[in-house]
């Protein structure tokens, strides 16, 4: 049970890892690569795409670090990582950015939410003054306004 906890939290506190990362290092000194995410291109890949390395490396690290030493409680920090990662690519590369055209009608509210939180990030084309840096956890207000547009 304490595994589970261990992987729980860790998913949850990646949230907010990936919020500080994405405000502070991707635009801030970090803008380089992340700037090709914010204007339109033709490339399938991007330079942004080099910051996966940033939580793929610890979470590699923790799994194998932990299983080598039966540190379950660190490889299961690795798997939490693991498992926030996966769903970063679900949810920020797929569903929102369509790099693979899956999920496009859909129309639960959470999920329209997250979208119009992400658009609202992507009109900054600048590194200042962006909103809406998480991916998970969006300002209610967003959820709000796609909960009464699905009611009509």
């Amino acid at each position: 049970m304490i595994y589970l906890l261990v992987l729980v939290a860790t998913f949850i506190g990646m949230e907010f890892i990936a919020w500080l990362t994405h405000k502070y290092v991707m635009h801030g000194f970090g803008w380089f690569l992340h700037k090709d995410h914010h204007h339109p291109h033709n490339n399938k890949f991007e330079k942004n795409d080099f910051y996966f390395l940033i939580f793929a490396i610890p979470s590699w690290l923790c799994i194998m670090f932990g299983l080598m030493n039966h540190e379950l409680v660190t490889a299961f920090i690795g798997f939490g990582i693991l498992l926030y990662g996966i769903c970063y690519v679900i949810v920020h590369e797929i569903f929102i950015h369509q790099r693979i055209k899956r999920f496009t009608k859909t129309n639960h509210p959470y999920f329209k939410a997250i979208r119009y939180a992400h658009k609202i990030h992507h009109k900054n084309m600048n590194k200042e003054q962006g909103e809406c840096f998480g991916m998970l956890f969006v300002p209610m207000y967003y959820y709000k306004k796609a909960l009464n547009e699905t009611k009509k």
